[in-house]
């Protein structure tokens, strides 16, 4: 079979069939009387052949290799080539997203692309300080700060970037708000704290929807947050904390100021009572948060605690109870 049949049938060019032959890939079995390439069965069987691995990114180099040593093994050249295809697919996946951050940020010219390309480099970069340098750049772009605040891991560039998010308000919400369903709990994390920041009815529903999240640090986050906001469904979760000692502090404050509400004043003191089956150090932590309910509410609880077989409970809960006593009225 001659070379212009063997193209047309095997879709390789004429070309590329004499560079084979250059090569010594496939070289054609015969000549005809004129001196035309003549290529046999087994010669299109070999064009095929290297067609075949060389559609698995293998070079022609790697492919003649393969093809002239009959103890060649390819366990390890495919390996390799699954880490270079690998390699090429986060190439590309990171360009796309590139691209779409431009797309997203709508440049109305040439300058706007490059000022988003300038940035997106900044906020890409190996180096920690280069990238907080970028989040503390003025920046407009609310789509491509709130990507970069659910993948930021540094904590120092995280609250610069939490810190740019913030500028924009309630705009910077719809941004991060995806990142609260993402299956990855360092992404849900960082969203909560960036989302905690932020003001306005959409960020509190997301909090009071983070209180059910499967990661604790996750609902600890929301529940304090969500607890300064007035959301009442934070305090379980808040009384949580003190018990478990997980930001009891802050938790305890956050419970003091909800309790302001007359409704849930006794909600508060009900559910602190029921940690105090733990252990001394739990029962400690409950009776520093009764003291942060107001009024009268907690005194009753706090001097019964005063009695506690622990002398370290029974005296921290005495000093309470003596110091809410001699609290003025409100």
């Amino acid at each position: 079979m001659l070379i212009g049949e063997v193209a047309r049938r095997s879709g390789v060019s004429t070309r590329m069939l004499r560079h084979y032959d250059s090569l010594g890939l496939v070289r054609p079995t015969g000549r005809t009387v004129g001196g035309y390439r003549e290529y046999s069965e087994a010669d299109i069987r070999r064009i095929f052949h290297v067609e075949g691995l060389r559609s698995l990114g293998m070079s022609l180099r790697q492919v003649a290799r393969a093809l002239a040593d009959p103890a060649f093994t390819p366990s390890t050249l495919v390996g390799d080539l699954i880490r270079r295809t690998e390699d090429r697919l986060r190439r590309e996946q990171e360009l796309l997203e590139r691209l779409r951050a431009i797309d997203a940020s709508e440049p109305s010219g040439w300058d706007g692309v490059l000022h988003v390309v300038e940035l997106l480099h900044g906020l890409d970069s190996p180096s920690p300080s280069r990238r907080q340098q970028a989040a503390l750049a003025p920046i407009e772009d609310v789509p491509l700060l709130a990507k970069a605040v659910l993948t930021e891991a540094h904590p120092n560039v995280a609250g610069a970037l939490r810190w740019a998010l913030a500028r924009a308000g309630a705009d910077g919400v719809a941004g991060v708000a995806a990142g609260m369903r993402s299956d990855d709990a360092a992404v849900r994390r960082r969203a909560v704290r960036a989302i905690a920041e932020l003001p306005g009815d959409e960020a509190t529903a997301i909090l009071a929807g983070a209180l059910d999240d499967p990661d604790p640090d996750v609902r600890r986050h929301a529940a304090l947050a969500a607890g300064r906001r007035g959301t009442t469904a934070a305090v379980d979760v808040l009384v949580a904390m003190v018990a478990e000692g997980t930001n009891d502090v802050e938790a305890a404050e956050v419970l003091g100021t909800l309790a302001g509400d007359p409704g849930q004043g006794e909600r508060i003191l009900d559910a602190l009572a029921g940690e105090l089956t733990g252990g001394a150090a739990v029962r400690i932590r409950v009776a520093q948060a009764l003291a942060e309910l107001p009024g009268p509410l907690p005194l009753a609880l706090l001097r019964q605690l005063g009695d506690d077989e622990d002398r370290a409970v029974a005296l921290i809960a005495s000093a309470l109870a003596d110091a809410l006593g001699e609290r003025p009225a409100p």
